[in-house]
């Protein structure tokens, strides 16, 4: 017989571990991004920046929330897109093999620091989106990924393509959002040039 000693951490301590567990992984992302004049791990700023749209847009989000939101691109660099073939086919593939992984490491991660099965399953449903259109905290998360995208990364992509391009993805990108979303959107700082293109896929 096995005699196993366990510690019991509050759920504010098995919070904290898991977002520092989180943090720790992505900051090995190969990946790097220029903030403030310094070059960072790529997916450690977007799960920072995660939790800080999250913060704006729900000041008492739940402990899954807000794994959910810090862990949406953990180790993403570990399935590369150029792995799978091109076109939507691929796209879509290489989408849901990567939103599995998400899942299953956070799972992992979870259960190291004492969380429930149910607590688990839910993170996995947010960041796999299994349940986008008809799940209330699902549409939440999709807001906030939304906002992250239009207020730090819209203007990069907007400049990589043709505006026939960046106009159908904020039309896509506003079809997934709620009421919410969409106001907060429409207060977001953008250069003029943004603005434009904003305006002009919602007219």
């Amino acid at each position: 017989m096995f005699l196993v000693l366990s510690v019991c951490l509050n759920p504010m301590e098995m919070l904290e571990n898991v977002l520092k567990k989180i943090d720790e992984i992505n900051s090995e992302d190969p990946n790097k991004e220029v903030v403030d004049g310094k070059e960072l791990p790529k997916e450690l700023v977007y799960g920072q920046r995660m939790t800080e749209m999250l913060g704006e847009y729900d000041s008492s989000p739940s402990e899954e929330m807000q794994i959910a939101a810090r862990g949406q691109h953990i180790r993403r660099w570990d399935i590369q897109r150029s792995e799978y073939p091109m076109g939507r086919a691929g796209y879509f593939k290489w989408r849901t093999m990567v939103k599995i992984y998400h899942g299953e490491l956070l799972s992992e991660i979870m259960e190291e620091n004492g969380y429930s099965q149910d607590s688990m399953d839910e993170v996995v449903k947010l960041v796999t989106k299994k349940k986008l259109k008809t799940d209330e905290p699902s549409q939440q998360l999709e807001d906030v990924i939304c906002l992250v995208f239009l207020k730090y990364y819209f203007h990069e992509f907007a400049k990589l393509h043709q505006e026939e391009k960046v106009i159908d993805i904020v039309r896509k990108t506003w079809g997934k959002m709620t009421e919410k979303g969409h106001e907060m959107a429409l207060k977001l700082e953008y250069v003029p040039e943004d603005l434009a293109l904003v305006q002009k896929a919602l007219s």
